[in-house]
């Protein structure tokens, strides 16, 4: 007798992460049932799952039925959602406004979690994102040739307490530092639209982007990511240093991308708490 496969739900939104996750998890003997939402998740998906449920995003009555139709017990919600969508691209159904009316907070980390506790009152329990893929964890260390210097190392130090302080506001997890003056915040609009921001601001003189966890980060979704598109578009505004969380970030594409940041002597380094005095 043919033994039944373990499954796995899959929230996914955009880029290539839910993709990644897909593949690992079927390698790893896992049935793939996914959800996806229109002008947001990546048509392909579709090759690397069992099966596939085009939602919008509020249908949360249709995700739920859809996941306890196929069995689904775990889940994992990983990809970007771009948050301007949620203003112009949102069918919320009577599920989603009830949802809406318990929560006390709006904040990215309140409804994230808010919603996590939900799927857990309906019997399923969501799984950090990076269960299958710990290798996307970003490692401690200056990953590139090319080291801060000194200015740059000043800039680090305090664009990270920043970052902290804006994080725990709930707003962004990046921001443009250069010379000790905040250059751009990340708001609605994304990382590299923050980064473009405050390269523009810095008139070439070199700025440093910091992107940290929140410090009340639920690990199991929306971890601050980078790849080869954040060194682009640094090497395009003119920024000279990537300073990621060790172990509470992700880093896409990694040798790529440090090959990138070689070629364009942008510096990458990863660090904790620990290392900022």
């Amino acid at each position: 007798m043919e033994t039944e496969l373990q499954r796995i739900g899959l929230i996914a939104g955009g880029g290539q992460f839910p993709r990644l996750f897909a593949r690992k998890a079927m390698q790893k003997g896992y049935r793939v049932i996914a959800a996806g939402f229109h002008s947001e998740t990546d048509k392909d998906l579709a090759n690397d799952v069992d099966s596939l449920k085009w939602l919008y995003l509020g249908q949360v009555n249709k995700l739920l039925k859809y996941f306890k139709s196929h069995g689904v017990t775990e889940a994992a919600m990983l990809g970007t959602i771009q948050k301007t969508n949620i203003f112009k691209d949102i069918r919320p159904d009577f599920k989603a406004l009830a949802f809406i009316a318990k929560t006390a907070r709006t904040h990215d980390d309140s409804i994230l979690t808010s919603f996590a506790n939900l799927l857990e009152e309906e019997g399923i329990q969501l799984r950090p994102s990076t269960f299958l893929l710990p290798e996307l964890i970003s490692p401690a260390g200056c990953w590139t040739r090319r080291k801060p210097d000194k200015a740059e190392t000043r800039d680090i130090r305090q664009g990270w307490h920043l970052a902290k302080a804006v994080g725990k506001l709930d707003i962004g997890q990046c921001l443009v530092i250069s010379n000790g003056t905040v250059l751009a915040v990340e708001a609605i609009d994304g990382t590299d639209a923050t980064i473009l921001r405050g390269g523009k601001l810095s008139h070439g003189n070199g700025a440093v982007v910091v992107k940290l966890s929140k410090p009340t980060q639920d690990l199991r979704f929306d971890l601050p990511s980078s790849g080869c598109e954040t060194i682009e578009t640094m090497h395009r505004s003119g920024a000279t240093v990537l300073a990621l969380e060790a172990g509470r970030s992700l880093s896409f594409d990694r040798e790529e991308m440090i090959r990138l940041a070689d070629r364009y002597k942008i510096s990458i380094i990863a660090l904790t708490d620990d290392d900022i005095p």
